[in-house]
């Protein structure tokens, strides 16, 4: 290339690249639609014109030579010529390098010899010659010359392409990252940028509802001085009444703007599946070529938009099943002729929009996977023993394919045979919320189908409580919970079993596996994992929330079962379960046995109190300090849960209607029971004699509300019932 045209190649590698993905969006329909002819001549013409200009030899006389066969139309030229479209990407991936593309002479030949073979014997032109216009010196060609163009075909607008991945840096054939330049509107970019400052105003206002409510904080506790604190009481409720609604509209605005926002952002990434298709068809052609096989790929839904970074986190995964379809999947042209089959293996790479989905499918027609070698190899390695395995039907079989660490390949080499490193599939898949399957049948080829989120948002997850460990799992893979008998729960052949109904299902025992004490009544959690059925035991689910997953970096076996962390709204680091793992029970009988944890008791506080008000704050108090908190209304209630609970404490107030708390600390302490059951008394009485009282009847401590330290209960509590620090 000419140094003097250095500055010029990022344009024309960018224009190369748009021309290129329409080129070989037309070859294939050449035969049945007269207009992709048209556009075939004009991109090869342009791309022709613009190598000449740019001095880029090999690519302008192979464009030349392209034109030729275009031009004498003949028939079964469509591979050909998806060959050249290869070879012109290669070319132009190296221009963008900065190197000097070398000419592909063997490709060259072979359109001139395509073009010999269907020459017609010239015959004299009836009548008298036209007289051709005088050639300019430099466009003159030693090839026939191509039909003529309007000018105004010359350089048509480029249409508007998805980026173009840039090549990797190993081979040639290596398939395109994501990270090319992508094409913003300008308009949506200033809209978001509109809704960001909006955003950010309302976020700014909601300080001033902070501002009130501290105010409010302090009136109360001024009031808790007053000689009427009900008056007191009264206007709180009315000022707090007035807060929230103000709070829940401001809330409200502040959702539906950042749901629009968020809603402009993913449009934004929004980006059609062309060039990464492109590059994957491309990809497996080349990679036939060099393993000696005939392989024709059909593409469909080439204009179907995914989020650029979920195309890009799953680059890799479908690198791999197209590099499995050519390698293991589609048989040499020997043994298809000998199985009566085409010579060229066919593989479909297909994207197709589902609502709020994209459903990616790889399929070849080749010979398909061996069933019973899988099985075999997965005895052999360890993932099932031979009695598992004989009664494993063909999905089990499948699924085995994407457990950590199978393979049957005995040696490794840069192209990796069926089922290698589908583990990583799987949790690329599973990382970006989606889920992949695979169905065969032998002799007649394979489907893998990934089905994803079209674009990459928050992660709705469940909560979900195990002995002390709060951990989530994605909500989207739980289809139904059901309430476990204990008595209906068996151990069989190293799996924990249960008999729901008329079923038999095995789960993990999550609080086993970490080594945590499980809950009296557990709930089991059902749902589905790229085809395969999860079942998990779990103390209780706290709930829903939507959270963003960040992935973790893996230490220990037991990390495996995590995919990643996320941060809570209120700002708690949770580990979020991996699906696809907990789904490999093989995987999970073979994990070390949970070292068991030491687990702290945590503290159960009655706290009796017939105020409302009261009540909820010193329950606020006592369950940020970590203690399992129940409340009661009366001492009639607190004695009723007592007969039912066991409590390391009880705090109580006095004023209570019926028995007061001096009667109720009383009446525990006649009891043999609750003769040493830790009582704490919390009354707004202040006088020496009901301190007395107080201490008299039993109480092991007596403080009063209006002087109440948040400290010095928490304190007494731990202290009192033997948890202290």
């Amino acid at each position: 290339m000419d140094a003097e045209f250095a500055d010029l190649i990022p344009l024309f590698v960018e224009e190369a690249r748009d021309r290129l993905e329409r080129l070989a969006s037309s070859v294939p329909k050449l035969e049945v639609d007269p207009a992709s002819v048209v556009e075939a001549k004009r991109e090869l013409h342009t791309l022709k014109g613009a190598g000449r200009m740019m001095r880029i030899g090999a690519l302008a006389e192979l464009c030349h030579a392209a034109e030729e066969v275009l031009h004498a139309a003949r028939p079964g030229m469509i591979p050909l010529l998806t060959r050249v479209v290869d070879e012109l990407t290669a070319l132009v991936e190296s221009v963008s390098r900065g190197e000097e593309p070398p000419v592909d002479a063997e490709l060259v030949g072979l359109l001139h010899a395509s073009v010999a073979e269907t020459a017609p014997t010239p015959e004299p032109a009836p009548g008298p010659e036209i007289p051709k216009p005088e050639p300019k010196p430099e466009k003159i060609e030693a090839a026939p010359q191509p039909e003529p163009e309007p000018v105004a075909e010359a350089k048509p607008a480029p249409a508007p392409a998805p980026p173009e991945p840039a090549p990797a840096p190993a081979a040639r054939s290596a398939v395109p990252s994501g990270g090319g330049d992508v094409r913003v509107d300008t308009a949506a970019l200033d809209a978001v940028a509109e809704r960001a400052t909006q955003v950010r105003i309302m976020a700014v206002a909601g300080r001033q509802v902070i501002d009130r409510i501290y105010d409010l904080a302090r009136l109360a506790e001024d009031g808790l001085h007053e000689p009427q604190p009900k008056q007191v009481l009264a206007v709180l409720a009315t000022m707090l009444r007035r807060v929230a609604v103000e709070l829940e509209g401001g809330q409200r605005r502040l959702i539906r703007s950042a749901e629009e926002q968020l809603e402009k952002m993913l449009s934004l990434q929004l980006q059609p599946m062309r060039g990464f298709l492109l590059s994957f068809a491309r990809y497996a052609r080349e990679l036939a070529r060099s393993l000696h096989r005939e392989v024709e790929v059909e593409l469909e839904g080439e204009e179907t938009r995914l989020d650029r970074r979920i195309a890009r986190e799953l680059e890799e995964a479908l690198l791999h099943l197209v590099r499995n379809a050519v390698d293991h999947g589609i048989e040499s042209p020997e043994v298809r002729e000998a199985r009566g089959k085409p010579r060229a293996g066919h593989i479909r790479i297909k994207a197709l929009a589902d609502g709020p989905r994209v459903r990616l499918v790889i399929a070849d027609d080749g010979g398909g996977i061996d069933i019973p070698g899988v099985l075999q190899h997965a005895v052999e390695v360890g993932l099932v023993d031979a009695a598992t395995a004989s009664g494993m039907g063909k999905k089990e079989a499948l699924r085995l394919l994407f457990a950590p660490g199978f393979s049957t390949r005995q040696q490794i080499s840069e192209i990796s045979g069926r089922g290698v490193g589908l583990d990583v599939v799987a949790t690329a898949v599973n990382r970006v919320g989606g889920e992949v399957t695979v169905e065969t049948e032998a002799r007649k080829g394979t489907t893998f189908t990934l089905e994803v989120p079209v674009a990459r948002r928050g992660e709705s997850v469940m909560l979900l409580r195990v002995g002390q460990l709060r951990i989530a799992l994605p909500a989207a893979v739980v289809r139904r919970a059901s309430r476990i008998d204990p008595a209906a729960v068996v151990e069989r052949d190293g799996r924990t079993l249960v008999t729901l109904a008329d079923r038999l299902v095995p789960f993990v025992p999550l609080a086993r596996l970490y080594g945590q004490p499980p809950a009296e009544s557990q709930l089991l959690l059902e749902g589905v994992v790229s085809g395969q059925p999860l079942a998990l035991a779990v103390d209780t689910v706290e709930g829903e929330e939507e959270v963003l997953v960040r992935p973790i970096t893996r230490r220990a076996p037991t990390d495996r079962l995590l995919e990643g962390v996320a941060l809570l709204a209120s700002g708690e680091p949770v580990g979020v379960l991996s699906p696809s793992m907990l789904s490999q029970r093989e995987y999970l009988r073979a994990l070390p046995q949970a070292r068991p944890q030491v687990v702290v008791h945590r503290v159960r506080v009655l706290l009796v109190d017939d105020s409302l008000v009261t009540r909820e704050m010193e329950r606020r108090l006592l369950e940020d300090a970590g203690f399992e908190v129940v409340a009661a209304g009366d001492a009639e209630e607190a004695l009723s849960l007592l007969g039912e609970e066991s409590f390391d404490c009880v705090v109580t107030d006095i004023e209570m209607p019926r028995m007061d708390g001096f009667e109720l600390a009383a009446h525990l302490r006649g009891m043999e029971h609750f003769a040493h059951l830790p009582i704490i008394v919390v009354s707004t009485r202040d006088r020496p004699e009901d301190r007395l009282r107080g201490l008299k009847v039993g109480a092991d401590a007596y403080l009063t509300k209006q002087s109440l330290d948040a400290g010095e209960l928490v304190d007494l509590v731990r202290r009192l019932s033997g948890r202290g620090r």
